[in-house]
């Protein structure tokens, strides 16, 4: 079967550097919402975090951060994540547009845990949740 993909693609208001600076913080979590808790171990590409959440742990690694291509790819690495997905893999990419404004895609690839509709939606959730925090930050929102 072939995996199931997910993607939110936005424009921003602001500068790609300034995005990718803002939204692509691996260790930039912090409790709240439905994340009860969050450690982090290492730092930089191969760092990992811990999410608790949903009555389990999200184990997430940071597998790319090029701040020059604005790219950033990270896994979960556990199959037992309260998250409905299996062998999950996401990529935040900017893309500058040179007028003070970017493109954010975020693109994850996974195998459903059950339903498919249901873990496409909440991938879709997250990435677009995470485009918005980052414009509120930086006063774009």
């Amino acid at each position: 079967m072939a995996m199931a993909e997910a993607k939110v693609v936005k424009d921003v208001a602001a500068p790609g550097a300034d995005v990718f600076e803002v939204l692509c913080v691996f260790d930039g979590i912090k409790p709240g919402g439905p994340i009860e808790e969050v450690r982090y171990e290492g730092a930089g590409v191969g760092m990992v975090r811990y999410l608790t959440m949903g009555g389990g742990e999200v184990i997430e690694r940071l597998d790319v951060l090029d701040e020059e291509s604005l790219t950033m790819t990270y896994v979960i690495t556990n199959d037992d994540s309260p998250l409905p997905f299996l062998n999950y893999s996401a990529t935040v990419q900017i893309t500058d547009k040179g007028d003070g404004s970017c493109t954010v895609e975020w693109t994850g690839t996974f195998d459903p845990k059950g339903d498919e509709e249901t873990a496409t939606n909440t991938a879709t959730g997250i990435y677009a949740g995470g485009i918005k925090g980052a414009k509120i930050q930086l006063g774009v929102g």
